[in-house]
């Protein structure tokens, strides 16, 4: 894969056009308060998984409207975790199975891994149904809800992320000045969402992420997933104006405006999946203290164990 975004030089400065909707936090704040109207009721069911180093528990809570959504909360066993991560997935997967998710319980921290609703059948399992319909949609996600931004997929999905750092708050083990979000492509434009959202992050954790900088993002990648927007407005040609309107609710860019966390991102200059000049127009949005991992000769894959094991060390030092 060739270089085909802005070079460096440019991407160091690059601002988005995005510009937040007039309406944006109040359309946040609503979403989020009907949501919380609604009992939180995680439950963890501890289970056996054979991982003996390893406390596993089977969770569910209440995320948008009430609907239940599933995660797994591991930690080590037999001593108090030193921090925790609320992890999310990436765009198809699911919560998986537990062993696939134990690099952070390595490190001495519980991990909280959120199922993403209605995803997880085709890289990784997935438990949690999405009980709202939409109008007619392209196959996939990103078109789900697409004319109205009360009907969009992500506004579930967002705030699921949410209630998700409220049930591990909701842990009595849990260090509320040592909490922060992680996730890869999808994963991480949840996690700068939730981030952005929820000022009780310390902490996160973008990598490669998705769902940023909608306006140079759709059209500029001729990959899934943002083609699934391109191909739907080939179809419905009239509703360019509301999709883009829709979207712009979503974007990444307005989420890290409002988070003063601490971030640590990373991109990959030849990702045509997640362009380079979209991760920067969040990383150059971000409100907090920030650093970011570039790997130049990568596509979406990113910095993958690197990257990993980049974040561990950057943890230690911000949440140590």
């Amino acid at each position: 894969m060739p270089f085909f975004d802005l070079p460096q030089s440019q991407l160091d400065s690059y601002r988005s056009s995005a510009v937040a909707p007039a309406d944006f936090d109040s359309f946040w704040a609503e979403t989020l308060e009907h949501s919380r109207a609604k009992p939180l009721e995680a439950v963890f069911e501890p289970v056996d998984t054979g991982l003996k180093l390893f406390d596993v528990a089977d969770v569910t809570f209440s995320g948008f409207g009430g609907d239940k959504v599933r995660g797994w909360y591991i930690r080590p066993a037999g001593v108090a975790p030193r921090g925790t991560v609320v992890k999310f997935i990436g765009y198809g997967g699911g919560r998986g199975l537990p062993q696939e998710h134990l690099l952070w319980p390595a490190t001495g921290r519980a991990v909280l891994v959120m199922d993403t609703r209605g995803q997880g059948s085709s890289w990784s399992r997935g438990d949690t149904p999405d009980p709202a319909g939409s109008f007619p949609a392209h196959p996939g996600f990103m078109t789900r809800g697409i004319n109205d931004p009360r009907d969009y997929y992500y506004r579930r999905v967002y705030t699921d992320g949410v209630r998700a750092v409220e049930a591990a708050l909701g842990r009595a083990e849990t260090d509320p000045n040592k909490l922060a979000v992680v996730g890869g492509s999808q994963g991480g434009g949840i996690s700068i969402a939730v981030a952005g959202l929820e000022p009780r992050v310390r902490a996160a954790m973008p990598d490669v992420p998705f769902l940023c900088d909608f306006p140079r993002a759709v059209g500029l990648t001729t990959r899934d997933p943002y083609g699934e927007i391109v191909r739907f407005l080939a179809t419905h040609r009239e509703k360019a104006a509301a999709a883009y309107s829709t979207i712009n609710y979503f974007d990444g860019v307005h989420f890290s405006a409002r988070s003063k966390a601490a971030a640590l991102f990373s991109v990959a200059l030849m990702d045509d999946v997640c362009p380079p000049s979209t991760v920067y127009g969040a990383f150059n949005a971000w409100a907090g203290p920030k650093t970011i991992e570039s790997y130049t000769f990568n596509n979406h894959e990113g910095g993958g164990t690197w990257q990993e094991r980049r974040q561990v060390a950057w943890l230690d030092e911000t949440l140590p």
